[in-house]
């Protein structure tokens, strides 16, 4: 028969009410006094009610999670890695993470942020892959419902947020093709709603123009951020009667389609055309070369905004609100050639 609460009060001579207390964690309870009742309660089998718990709190102890994206969103690396980061996080606080996936701005994507906020469901929400009117911030911040977010926008709302200096990354992934001898480098991006794509081609551009080189805009092309959108991106700009000799994709899994293309036309990537990604994903190491990327922590960013978003749902002050990290150049085989004079 299950332990209860009853029994773990009547053996360390307490009240249900302390005990119920000092196992959720209430600061109204005596460090030492709390340490007791959790050691017992370990020592003699209780396993909390977890509905009882919720609606003793008020809370649902679950984090919420929408993949920005169609279904096959949850292959995507970058995903796999986030939402790795997100689930041990909250497991490490006896927390639930609900995952749900909807294209960006569709009404799918409406009806979930509208139905776990005003429901409940959740007790705070991770955002990623932000939009520079990102319809979701304005209206989380106006329901006053926790939230942390992956990036940043151009709103005038101050909110909790991770950011990577992308645009500084790239500047320093077009200056390394550019000292292998490189001229015509392309640019795969993504759609320009996406905050990540105004810094990354801003990144791109600035990089060109620090290295000398003129900007071509039939080398700067748009993708969706998948792989056979690098494909298919990557087969009209290898189309071109004065084709780029260097790539860069938004992200690895648009440079890891845009390699396929280049083998197609069978061309050899990194003897024949250097291929570049974002993100530092474990696939991007296993490619065919390997492939040079910007590597962020995807994991533990994801960690950090666990951390920060349950200090926003405790209603405790959060000392680093805004955090920009650097990523880091890792040069592998797609770029390593020197392109002749």
């Amino acid at each position: 028969m299950a332990v209860t609460i009853r029994q773990v009060a009547k053996r360390l001579r307490l009240s249900i009410t302390t005990v119920s207390r000092a196992l959720d964690g209430y600061n109204d309870v005596a460090a030492k006094t709390r340490e007791r009742v959790i050691r017992t309660a370990r020592d003699m089998g209780y396993v909390p009610s977890r509905a009882a718990r919720q609606l003793r709190r008020q809370r649902a102890d679950t984090i919420g999670y929408v993949i920005p994206g169609h279904a096959p969103s949850f292959t995507d690396p970058f995903s796999i890695e986030f939402i790795a980061g997100l689930g041990d996080a909250v497991t490490s606080h006896n927390l639930d993470l609900l995952i749900s996936t909807a294209p960006p701005d569709s009404d799918a994507e409406h009806h979930i942020y509208t139905r776990w906020a005003h429901s409940r469901q959740v007790d705070g929400i991770i955002l990623s892959r932000l939009r520079l009117k990102d319809w979701r911030v304005k209206f989380l911040a106006q329901n006053n419902f926790p939230f942390v977010a992956h990036g940043h926008t151009q709103l005038r709302l101050d909110f909790p947020y991770i950011e990577m200096d992308s645009r500084t990354g790239f500047v320093q992934l077009v200056k390394h093709l550019a000292a292998q001898g490189h001229r015509r480098i392309a640019y795969i991006g993504a759609p320009a709603k996406f905050t990540l794509q105004t810094e990354r081609c801003e990144g791109y551009r600035k990089g060109l123009t620090e290295a000398g080189i003129a900007i071509d805009e039939t080398l700067i092309v748009e993708g969706d951020l998948t792989r056979s959108g690098g494909y298919q991106t990557a087969q009209q700009l290898l189309a071109l009667p004065a084709r780029p000799t260097a790539l860069i994709g938004v992200n690895d899994l648009t440079a890891i389609g845009a390699m396929r293309a280049a083998r197609e036309l069978g061309l050899i990537v990194g003897r024949d055309f250097a291929i570049a990604g974002y993100d530092g994903t474990e696939d991007s190491e296993h490619t065919d070369p390997p492939l040079t990327t910007l590597k962020q922590p995807i994991y533990d960013t994801a960690q950090r905004l666990v951390a920060m978003l349950l200090q926003c749902i405790a209603g405790e002050p959060i000392t680093e609100s805004h955090i920009i990290l650097q990523p880091e150049l890792i040069v592998r085989e797609s770029t390593a050639f020197k392109l002749s004079a």
